[in-house]
């Protein structure tokens, strides 16, 4: 019986990686359909229709002529040819299977587990919110294409960053959980306490910097002020008229969002710095690796923002910086990890 149960918490352990693994990966996809302007060539959500690609000619035509009634095709892409369709419908539809396999991959298992009756509640409780968010990514993925279909010629900043920090927040948990289980711990990532707080806060800055990533990404606030560290020849970009303190909120400018960016990462590297002071001034030697890792990630995350803009945004560099950040984030919840109670 003993060796049964072992076996059932490495197949969950197991399974927590491949589904990380592919959460990983839709991210990346995710970020390359964004780069290539790819995500609004499916109008239309098709659940269960969508899950095998036009087949003939007659097919493709009528999912082209559905591209052609979006302002996207209409302002931007009018002399567009189906062959050069067929590539960024291929973007999408990949983007979208994945998606549909992630769901799968995680529903069936989820419930074996829980029949079992051999995992942790704490442990399950975890799958099960995870589990909702994948839901709540589908939908909002959706509602997000939606507001690219009527007006725009691009989706939502808001709803992009929404579908952005929900799939780092399904990696984050997926990410802690595994640590658990394979510990045998059962640290709580919420636990309020200052002994935890200095590193909370780190992860609440890594996640606000992607958020605003997002701001950067769904406006194209990366296309002004291409050079660095100057914003043209000024540290404050000189098209904003600051006329009260809500004009600092209005994160609909591309370049005070792209401002916003540049300056909050100047902040997460003074706070890491900071941080890493602390650690070695108090001799936590068990930190030493972990922080170093975190340096590591935080300062490559740094030079590809930099390469990303001043190249003119190289999809190549562009899709590197959103990898790390996601590295980033594991690396910030690795050292929180050792150090949380």
């Amino acid at each position: 019986m003993w060796s049964n149960e072992k076996k059932i918490n490495k197949l969950f352990v197991n399974w927590l990686i491949i589904s990380l693994i592919l959460v990983f990966f839709i991210i990346i996809v995710g970020g390359l359909t964004r780069l290539t302007n790819s995500g609004l060539s499916i109008t239309e959500w098709e659940l269960f229709k969508g899950i095998l690609p036009p087949l003939n000619e007659t097919s493709w035509q009528i999912y082209f002529e559905q591209y052609k009634k979006i302002p996207q095709y209409q302002l931007l892409n009018f002399n567009m040819t189906l062959v050069e369709f067929k590539v960024i419908f291929y973007w999408e539809y990949f983007h979208r299977v994945l998606a549909r396999l992630i769901g799968l991959f995680f529903l069936l298992p989820i419930i074996y587990f829980y029949l079992t009756k051999k995992i942790k509640k704490e442990h399950l409780l975890i799958c099960f919110i995870i589990m909702f968010l994948i839901i709540f990514q589908g939908m909002i993925g959706w509602y997000m294409v939606q507001s690219g279909l009527v007006n725009d010629v691009t989706v939502s900043h808001y709803r992009l960053s929404i579908h952005l920090i929900t799939a780092v927040i399904i990696i984050s948990l997926l990410f802690w959980l595994i640590k658990n289980v394979n510990a045998k711990q059962n640290k709580v990532f919420f636990r309020i306490s200052l002994y935890n707080s200095p590193f909370q806060v780190l992860i609440f800055l890594i996640f606000s910097q992607i958020i605003i990533g997002a701001f950067v990404s769904g406006l194209n606030a990366g296309q002004i002020y291409q050079t660095w560290p100057m914003m043209g020849n000024n540290y404050f970009p000189n098209d904003i008229a600051l006329v009260n303190l809500k004009s600092l909120l209005e994160f609909n400018n591309h370049s005070l969002v792209q401002f916003y960016h540049r300056n909050f990462a100047y902040l997460i590297i003074l706070y890491v710095l900071l941080l890493t002071i602390y650690i070695y001034h108090k001799r936590l030697r068990y930190l030493y690796i972990p922080v170093q890792i975190l340096l590591f990630f935080l300062l490559l995350q740094a030079v590809l923002g930099i390469l990303t803009l001043i190249t003119g945004l190289n999809i190549y560099l562009a899709s590197a910086h959103q990898i790390t950040s996601v590295l980033l984030v594991f690396s910030a919840l690795n050292l929180y990890y050792f150090r949380a109670k």
